[in-house]
This record gives C-alpha cells, sequence and structure tokens, in this order.
C-alpha cells in the first residue's frame, strides 16, 4: 500500500501538508475545459488506475462502458466475468486482492484437502470460496467478496470505489484475528475437515448457558400487565359507581326512575374512558412498580437477542419488502438501499441469503425520466420490484388502495406458474433463473401492461417490512431468522426503532419526542406481559402465516388487520426491543403529514370496529373480524388494552361535539342539570392531571430507573414540548372527526386533504357565538361564566393555532 499511500503524502507528525493552489479554469491546456465526455473519460481512467496498484481493477464509467487496469485485463479470464450479462449490470467497481495472507489461507485449506466453500473470517463470519475465476458469475453479489481457490485470490466489489479498499482491510484483519487470535504469539491454525465445523470457537459455558443452548425454554407469561388491567376495571368501576351513586341519592330524594334511562350511555363511556383509566395505573406502575422485566426475554418481549448457532448451512432465506410511491431517488430511497445492502451482506456472510422487494406504487405516476431512474437502480442493485397500476386506470373497476394484496396477488400467480414448472434432476440455477423470467414475462402479459415488474420478487421464509426511509442496523437479520426459527408460533417479530431526523425543526424535534414516549410505553406495556402492537414497518413477518392470512382487500389499516387476524389464528406478536435506535425511521415533517397519519389511524379502527351506518340494519354495527375477536381465545386483558387504544380515536374525535355541547348546557342549565352529568371543566382538569403532569413524571422516573436519562433531564425535555402536544392534541379532534364519520358514511376519504374549511367555520363560527352569548342575547340567555367558557376557548384556539404555529414553514421556534 506504499505506492496508494503516496497519492496521500502527510507531514512527519501525521497532518496534511497544505494543497498546492489549483489553477483556475481559463488556464490553457487545464483538462478541466475539455467536454464532459473527455473529463468522464479521464476521471475513470485516474479512478481505475488508484484501484489497480498491482492489482486488477474495473471500474464502472457509465451504464455500457468501463474502465481497467492494467490493459492486459482485457483479455482475461476476470473481465470476461465482470462483462456477462448478470454480473455486468450490477457491477460498480471490482478488484482482485492477492495479498500473502489471502494466500497463506488458501495454501492451508489445500495442503489439508478440506472440501468446503467457504472461508471463516471470525465474529460468525464466512465468504465464499469458488474453484476458479470461471465461476464468478454465479457467486453470492451481496456478500461483496469471494476467494478463489486455483488463482490463490480475493476478489472484490462494491457499490463505491472509496469503500473498496477498506473491505479489503476489514477482511484480512478478522482472518488474522480469527487465525491467531487476539493476543501475541500464534500458532498455526488447525483445519478440520468437516466443513461444517470450520469456524466453530470453543469456550467454556456456565451451566445456565449450556441449558439455554440445549433447549430453547417455553418462554413465560407475566402476570404485572393483568394485575394493571385489573385495577384499570376497578378504578373505572368505582369512577362509574360514583356517577351511579348521585342517581340513586336523586331517585331517593324525587323518586323519578326516569332518570335511570341516563345509564343508556354507560357502554360509551366505559369505551372512551377506558384508556385514561389505564394510563393513571400505568403511570403510577412506572414510579413504584418493577422494571426487571424490560430486560428478560418473556412471551410476548424479548429484552435480550436470541442465541445464535452459527455457521447453519439451512439459514432461511429472508425477503426485505419495501413500499415506496413519490419519494426522491438520491434523497430518500439510495440511502435506504444501501442500508440495506450492508445488512445482507453480513447476513449472507453469516451464511443466510435474502434479497430485496420494491413496491413501487409511484413509478406509474412519475414522469419517464424520473420511472426510467428508478428501473436502472433497481436493476443495477439487483432489486426486484412492482410497480402498481396507477389510481383508477380502469374507472369501471373502481379504485384500487390496497397495495400489500395486490402485491400478493401478483407474487402468488407467479409463485404458482413456477410450481408447475417440470425440473429434471440436474436442474441448474441458470434453468431455474430462465423459467422464473418465463413465468414473470407470462404474468405481466395476462396484467396487459396495468402492472410493470422486474427482478427478482419471489418471498423468502420470512419477511422484513420496512418503510422508504428506514435505516436498519448492521447485523440484525441473522438474529431475527434465529428468532422466529425458535418460535414458531410467533407470527410477527416486531422492533422498536429510532428516529432518523433530517430537517431539525422544532416540530420534527417534536414529534421526535412523541415518537419516542409512544414506543417508550410499548416497550413498557409489552414487557409487563401484554401483546405487542404491530406497527406496520421494522417488522419481521412469518410467510406461512400470511399465506393463511392475506393482507386485507377492503381496510385502510392494513396491519392492524393482520395483527387482529394472526391473533385470532392463534399466533403471537412479539416485540423484540434488543436493536435499540438500530432500526431508525423518519417522522412527520410538517404538521399536515401528522394529521394524514391520524387520520388513516381513525378511519382504519372504525372500519374494523364498524359497519357503515348504512349496513347496520342488515349487518349489524359491528364487524365480523370485530366479533371474531371478541369471541376468540385471545386474552381478556389483551382484548380491553385494543379496545382501550381504539376507543381513544373516538374520545378525540367526540371531544369538540361534546365541548360545544357542555358550552350551551353549562352557560343555560348549570345547577339544573342532573347530577350524572360531568361537565368539561372538570373532564378538562382530569386530562391535564393526569397526561401533562402525572405522565411526564413517571415517564422521567421510568427512564431514571433503566438508566436512559437523568431524573432532572427527563423532565426538562418532558415538560419542553409539553405546549406542542396540548395545541396538537387539542387541534385534531375535528380531523379525527372527519374520519370516522367518512367511514361511517361511506364518504371517499381523500388522505392529505384536511378539513381546512370547516376548521375555519367551527373557530370564528364559535368565537361570534360566544361573543354573541355574551354580549348580544338578553340576560338571562348570556353565557359569561368561565365554567363553559374555558373549555371551548381551548378547542377552538387549539384548532386556530395547529396550522400557524407548529408550522415550521412560518414559526421558528428553537427547542
Amino acid at each position: 500500500m506504499k505506492a496508494l499511500k503516496s497519492l496521500f503524502p502527510t507531514n512527519k507528525d501525521g497532518s496534511k501538508p497544505p494543497r498546492p493552489p489549483l489553477p483556475s479554469r481559463g488556464t490553457a491546456g487545464d483538462f478541466r475545459n475539455e467536454s464532459k465526455e473527455i473529463l468522464v473519460e479521464i476521471k475513470g481512467s485516474v479512478t481505475a488506475s488508484w484501484l489497480h496498484h498491482n492489482q486488477w481493477a474495473v471500474f464502472k464509467r457509465d451504464k455500457e462502458n468501463y474502465m481497467f487496469a492494467p490493459a492486459e485485463l482485457v483479455t482475461s479470464v476476470f473481465f470476461q466475468q465482470a462483462m456477462t450479462t448478470n454480473v455486468k449490470v450490477t457491477l460498480k467497481c471490482a478488484i482482485t486482492w492477492n495479498t500473502l495472507i489471502v494466500q497463506f489461507i488458501l495454501d492451508k485449506m489445500i495442503e489439508k484437502a478440506v472440501s468446503y466453500d467457504f472461508v471463516p473470517v471470525g465474529g460468525g463470519q464466512r465468504i465464499q470460496l469458488i474453484p476458479s475465476l470461471d465461476y464468478l458469475h454465479e457467486c453470492k453479489k451481496n456478500q461483496f467478496a469471494a476467494f478463489v481457490q486455483d488463482e490463490k485470490l480475493l476478489v472484490l466489489w462494491d457499490d463505491d470505489p472509496h469503500n473498496i479498499f477498506k473491505r479489503a482491510h476489514d477482511i484480512e484483519a478478522k482472518m488474522i484475528l480469527h487465525i491467531w487470535g487476539p493476543v501475541d504469539g500464534w500458532s498455526e491454525p488447525e483445519w478440520n475437515s468437516n466443513a461444517k465445523d470450520i469456524g466453530v470457537s470453543e469456550t467454556e459455558l456456565s451451566p445456565a448457558e449450556i441449558e439455554e443452548a440445549v433447549v430453547v425454554k417455553k418462554r413465560k407469561t407475566l402476570l404485572i400487565n393483568p394485575i394493571i388491567v385489573g385495577l384499570t376495571l376497578a378504578l373505572l368501576t368505582s369512577a362509574l359507581g360514583l356517577g351511579f351513586r348521585n342517581l340513586a341519592q336523586e331517585i331517593a330524594v324525587d323518586g323519578k326512575f326516569l332518570r335511570l334511562a341516563l345509564l343508556v350511555v354507560v357502554p360509551a363511556q366505559v369505551f372512551v374512558s377506558l384508556f385514561f383509566m389505564q394510563i393513571v395505573i400505568v403511570n403510577i406502575a412506572q414510579i413504584l412498580g418493577p422494571i426487571s422485566q424490560l430486560k428478560r426475554n418473556t412471551k410476548f418481549y424479548s429484552g435480550k437477542a436470541p442465541t445464535r448457532v452459527e455457521h447453519v448451512d439451512d439459514l432461511p432465506h429472508v425477503t426485505i419488502q419495501m413500499p415506496v410511491y413519490k419519494e426522491g431517488l438520491i434523497g430518500v430511497i439510495m440511502p435506504t438501499i444501501y442500508s440495506l445492502k450492508a445488512a445482507m451482506a453480513t447476513y449472507e456472510m453469516q451464511g443466510g441469503s435474502s434479497n430485496i422487494f420494491v413496491n413501487d406504487d409511484g413509478m406509474q405516476l412519475l414522469p419517464e425520466e424520473e420511472a426510467q431512474a428508478r428501473r436502472n437502480f433497481y436493476q443495477e442493485h439487483n432489486i426486484g420490484w412492482v410497480a402498481r397500476p396507477r389510481h383508477n386506470p380502469n374507472p369501471e373497476e373502481g379504485e384500487t388502495r390496497f397495495v400489500r394484496r395486490e402485491n400478493s396477488r401478483r407474487l402468488q400467480t407467479v409463485e404458482e406458474k413456477l410450481h408447475h414448472v417440470g425440473r429434471h434432476q440436474s436442474w441448474a440455477a441458470d434453468e431455474e433463473q430462465e423459467a422464473y423470467d418465463t413465468c414473470l414475462t407470462e404474468v405481466l402479459i395476462e396484467e396487459e401492461g396495468r402492472a410493470w415488474a422486474g427482478g427478482n420478487i419471489r418471498v423468502g421464509d420470512y419477511i422484513l417490512l420496512i418503510d422508504s426511509d428506514t435505516r436498519v442496523p448492521q447485523d440484525c437479520l441473522l438474529d431475527a431468522a434465529t428468532e422466529m426459527e425458535q418460535s414458531p408460533e410467533v407470527g410477527i417479530l416486531q422492533y422498536s426503532s429510532g428516529v432518523m431526523q433530517v430537517a431539525d425543526s422544532f416540530f420534527e424535534n417534536g414529534i421526535t419526542f412523541f415518537t419516542n414516549l409512544i414506543y417508550t410505553a410499548i416497550c413498557y406495556t409489552v414487557a409487563n406481559g401484554d401483546v405487542s402492537p404491530f406497527v406496520g414497518h421494522n417488522a419481521i413477518l412469518r410467510r406461512s402465516a400470511l399465506q393463511q392470512k392475506f393482507w386485507s382487500e377492503s381496510h385502510v389499516s392494513e396491519d392492524f388487520d393482520m395483527s387482529l387476524r394472526l391473533q385470532v389464528e392463534g399466533y403471537i406478536i412479539r416485540l423484540g426491543p434488543y436493536t435499540g435506535d438500530g432500526f431508525k425511521e423518519g417522522v412527520s415533517l410538517t404538521v399536515y403529514d401528522e394529521l394524514n397519519r391520524w387520520e388513516k389511524y381513525a378511519y382504519g379502527c372504525n372500519e374494523l370496529l364498524c359497519h357503515p351506518f348504512r349496513l347496520w340494519i342488515t349487518r349489524g354495527p359491528f364487524t365480523p373480524l370485530f366479533r371474531k375477536f371478541i369471541t376468540s381465545n385471545i386474552r381478556i386483558t389483551s382484548k380491553i388494552t385494543i379496545l382501550a387504544y381504539i376507543g381513544t380515536y373516538y374520545a378525540i374525535g367526540a371531544a369538540w361535539i361534546l365541548t360545544l355541547a357542555n358550552y350551551f348546557l353549562i352557560g343555560w342549565f348549570n345547577g339544573h342539570l342532573d347530577k350524572y352529568y360531568l361537565d368539561s371543566f372538570k373532564v378538562f382538569f382530569s386530562l391535564i392531571l393526569v397526561f401533562s403532569a402525572l405522565g411526564n413524571v413517571s415517564l422521567s422516573v421510568l427512564r431514571y430507573r433503566l438508566g436512559e436519562k437523568s431524573l432532572l433531564g427527563g423532565l426538562f425535555e418532558n415538560f419542553k414540548w409539553l405546549l406542542l402536544m396540548t395545541v396538537f392534541l387539542g387541534g385534531i379532534s375535528l380531523h379525527v372527526s372527519e374520519s370516522l364519520l367518512c367511514h361511517f358514511f361511506e364518504i371517499n376519504m381523500t388522505w392529505g386533504a384536511t378539513a381546512k374549511e370547516f376548521t375555519f367555520i367551527f373557530c370564528f363560527g364559535s368565537a361570534i357565538i360566544m361573543i354573541v352569548c355574551a354580549e348580544v342575547l338578553p340576560w338571562q340567555w348570556q353565557i359569561k361564566d368561565f365554567l363553559p367558557i374555558f373549555p371551548l376557548c381551548t378547542v377552538v384556539v387549539s384548532h386556530f393555532l395547529l396550522p400557524i404555529a407548529l408550522n415550521p414553514a412560518l414559526m421558528a421556534f428553537t427547542w
């Protein structure tokens, strides 16, 4: 590497000398004054020469042209293999690495006459070994490296020429550490003749570790969550009992049993109050209860990564499925793909296999130039993709909004055709690829141009479902595959996520805080023994479970629907927070994006729970799925928790209606209402006390007890975002209500279209009503009291400030 280092001279102290001044572009003879084509050729030649350094190097200049060094490489087998069709498309740069350590490793393997197809490099990883360069086109591309036995060299390739030498040095360092160990001195490595034993190191295990390694224990079900749910029901019953006592006292005084008709609202009270009561108990438990369960493995929770089984020859195939829409190729899709390829490389070096499958729902909506750029990128990186038809290409067929079901149907069609392909005993990989291409072409012909597809769209044993703006841990697939193999009852393994910030605006920072808060609450609840939620991304799905229950064709909230149906069928949903913040997801950058999410959640919950009003007479109010869920063998505590979650959307959606009604009831009839009635000010005060005060304190204490934050630092962070969260949660009632009503009345809901007009009418209409009722009406009808006015003012002000104060383009708060 001395020659390479000479290209980047340094001083004796390690510092870099000042660069000489660059000639201006006006200088005669400056190569930068040449045409663009000549300039690209010069840069490509320099890069290829830089990569060469006594090795063979190939560098991709553009789609069809390559630079190479040395010049005689053009006649070599290496170059011929690099130019084969399936390699040429994906190859960006490649080099051969012929060093003493590489030759030593391969010589020792030949000397011991061991038959295997990989070379162990330590850390539970191995690199494929091919007999000669003639087999280069058949190797696993995602490993980015291959040892060649006959030529005694290492071939490496990469998407970025600047990373290829780092990859080579990393591999060499791993091999040296694996052979001689981390201590001084060395001894000759013992090569075992059994290929399966290569790379297995000896270590002393405790009796507990031996027992855990031999037998995968049946995980325990914790009873902390049932206790919390029981206390929640006790608190709710007590609150209802206080109301019932008021009714009984009134009946005892005046003997009017008609007021018992008020009991008809008890089911609705229970439904919208359940979450509030549960939060009270959970907050107390976070302060006073146990927390060791957050570091343990239980039935629904994995606080520790599973015990890995290294160098298993039949590790399952993992497909990474990613939906995209109109996101930018360079700014969004490319970084995500590079993150995925790093994880795939690690998994394949551990003995597994994987592929990427993109559901491109926006390709047919993009200009042809951008669509072609996506297709080229997918082809270069060996990505399978399906582009569904643009919205409503055939009006008589109606609009298709349920993407995953469409893609599942096409996958099933391709695989059914492949299943009927006759295969002989000497069936080769090239023949399988040819049969697959034929089946895919037939399916696309049957689609009559409505859908586009390319690459490998087959799905493996497990599916890692991610979003287009996700980053994944480099070493996560083996743990996921191991846990799913050890736990066949798990249908979905949901991972917790960190947040990947891009804009650093005050609103993004606030939503980041809220997202982290939600994941902390989920981890705590599931660790206590509750069923994990399925949030729709950063999750491993068992393909055999999805084959039994495909994605819904009739629900916007496909993930929630799938979660319920899998649980009804006996599968469990497990949470795996042991990756920490390794999985990262993007959050909403604008208030309208976040409103869009809440509208979808509300609409999805309502369609899972209730039929539209038109169908109540013929089918009843509740959907078959909800009735099956209620009568299933899912634990009653989990059912209560799910109902509490769904009830929050109805409570939020009803807030503005009930507050407006409360304004007139308390303003005109205060003192004459039944004692069973609870006015809005008391409700508002309870919400502030529980969510704003107790909730923030308990969250700070929990994070302090877990060692994540200091107590004062956590309190400061929580209360710093109190105003933002108050305005946001107080200003979404109209929007959530709109989603619920759109489903009830079967109105086509357009995501992203906010109720700006109705919000404007509500805010200014309510303000005018309050002014008129305070100053214009006759004195006996005037409303000037604090109790009716304050709750309505908070709702009006929150809705008014939501699109203004929380808009980063208008405000520049710096928290």
